[in-house]
């Protein structure tokens, strides 16, 4: 496996080998040991998720945030999605910044998305699939959202159609409003998270 940083810190690309036979095909979305040497920090995945996805539908923009935060290895299991992390920490050099991906089944790609950081993807087929491995349990209370469509962001969806979004995702605040009324984590906690853990 390979792992590179991209331009937006706290966010890798973790590329496998792979093995295929006759039978398909094996690879590892991601490695403890050497992720956590990437990172120069320890990363333990305690919880895993998936989400199943219509073609055009659009989830996010997801993050958390409290004294643990949530890192995350996001693959794509089943179909294609655009997939954009958001950089929502407030203090960040990269405040507002994102990093776009397209992530699919045969790419044998993940991507590492660290503490503060938003989520969001479009998925680009029908029954689409989706894993997450999660470095903390899921708290409700802790869970922030931005609106994936806030004009401010202008996010490249691409989008030809209305998107498929959830209530919760449609009436998500827009990034100015999630600033204004404190909703996102700071870049300073995030770093504390970060110093804790090595």
């Amino acid at each position: 496996m390979t792992i590179r940083q991209l331009k937006l810190p706290d966010v890798f690309l973790l590329k496998s080998k792979g093995f295929a036979d006759t039978r398909g095909l094996f690879f590892e979305s991601f490695e403890q040991a050497t992720l956590s040497e990437a990172l120069g920090r320890p990363f333990s995945a305690v919880q895993s998720n998936f989400s199943v996805s219509r073609r055009g539908t659009l989830r996010g923009i997801h993050g958390a945030r409290g004294s643990a935060g949530q890192a995350k290895v996001v693959s794509c299991v089943r179909g294609s999605v655009i997939d954009i992390i958001v950089d929502l920490r407030v203090g960040s050099p990269t405040f507002g910044t994102y990093e776009l991906l397209w992530l699919d089944s045969r790419s044998l790609t993940s991507v590492y998305i660290g503490e503060g950081l938003g989520h969001s993807f479009l998925a680009l087929t029908d029954d689409t699939c989706m894993h997450y491995c999660c470095s903390t349990s899921y708290v409700a209370d802790d869970v922030f959202s931005v609106n994936a469509l806030d004009k401010t962001l202008a996010l490249p969806w691409g989008l030809t159609e209305k998107p498929v979004m959830s209530d919760n995702d449609l009436a998500a605040p827009p990034l100015d409003q999630a600033l204004a009324e404190g909703l996102l984590p700071t870049y300073e906690e995030c770093l504390a998270i970060h110093r804790k853990a090595s």
